[in-house]
This record gives C-alpha cells, sequence and structure tokens, in this order.
C-alpha cells in the first residue's frame, strides 16, 4: 500500500470515530454572536509534511476541538493545494470507486481527502450556527466531488457526499420556514 493511501486511511479513521461521536451528541443551539470586536489573529496552523491526509486530519482535530478558525484554515490549505487535483480525479470517474478494492479507493487520495475536508468544514460551520456557510461547503462537495470516500474505523467506506446531501436538504428546508 502506498503512502499517501496509508495516510488517506489514518485520516478517514479518525474521521469516522469523531463523525460518529458527532452524532451522538444532541445538537446544541448556537450561541448569541459576540459584539463587534477586532478581529482575532488568524491562528498559526501547522500543516505537518503539507500533505492532503496530514492537514485533512488536522481539520479532523480542529473540528473536535471546536476551533472554527483553525477547521477553516486547514480546509482552505488543502483545497489550495489538492482541490484541482481532486476534481480531476472526479473527473475521471462515471462512479464512485467499489468499495471492495480498498486499494483503488485509496488511490483517489486527492478525491477522497479534500471530499472529507469540505464535509468537516460544512460539520463544523453548522455547529457554529454559520448555516449559509455549511451550505455553501456542503453543495461544493455535493456537486463536485460527489464520489469522495472515507473509511470507517468499523470497516467500511462512506461517502460524505451522501451525509452532506442530507444536511444540504435539512438546511434548505430550514431557510425556507
Amino acid at each position: 500500500m502506498k503512502l499517501g493511501s496509508l495516510l488517506s486511511l489514518a485520516t478517514c479513521v479518525v474521521a469516522s470515530a469523531l463523525v460518529v461521536s458527532a452524532q451522538d451528541k444532541p445538537a446544541t443551539p448556537a450561541a448569541a454572536p459576540a459584539p463587534a470586536a477586532a478581529a482575532p489573529a488568524a491562528p498559526k496552523l501547522d500543516f505537518g509534511d503539507h500533505g492532503s491526509a496530514t492537514i485533512t486530519g488536522k481539520a479532523w482535530a480542529a473540528h473536535a476541538a471546536k476551533n472554527v478558525a483553525e477547521v477553516k484554515g486547514y480546509v482552505a490549505k488543502v483545497r489550495e493545494l489538492y482541490e484541482a487535483e481532486a476534481i480531476k480525479q472526479q473527473a475521471s470517474l462515471t462512479a464512485p470507486v467499489p468499495t471492495d478494492d480498498k486499494e483503488k479507493v485509496f488511490s483517489y487520495w486527492a478525491l477522497n481527502d479534500v471530499g472529507t475536508s469540505l464535509f468537516i468544514l460544512g460539520q463544523t460551520l453548522e455547529q457554529s450556527g454559520d448555516k449559509p456557510g455549511a451550505l455553501a461547503a456542503y453543495k461544493v462537495l455535493v456537486d463536485k466531488l460527489s464520489f469522495a470516500q472515507c473509511w470507517d474505523a468499523k470497516g467500511w467506506f462512506w461517502r460524505p457526499s451522501e451525509a452532506a446531501r442530507a444536511r444540504v436538504k435539512a438546511l434548505e428546508f430550514d431557510a425556507a420556514e
């Protein structure tokens, strides 16, 4: 197995554990916005080896820590470095890679990591009360990177775009009320 594939697997395993634990907790209402003040300084982020899996793993950790600024920074970096490749990988497919071929799924590392990062961003923004921002992130995932897959620690792949599609419907329904 190639290093990129292993790192992508590790990222998805961490991600899956965080998604499962986040789904077990009840939603909390968004806090009232703080009074207008000077914008906080952008966080200094450690991108590690600048690999897509590394940065995506850091985005998951920031999501778990409820650090919106860090999530935004990590997702922006993974998109800056790898979104063009992810879009190429998506364009080369006509359907998701069959999940019985793990090696082949992992060979679409950019697609998987950028797609997962967009899901992380959507989740983070939604949980912080930024529903329009979450909707935008989910829509990019659904519209441009729908074949991204992520390995769950329980032993299967899941598609972030399927979860995002459900969130788009829910957010659009809420906005229509």
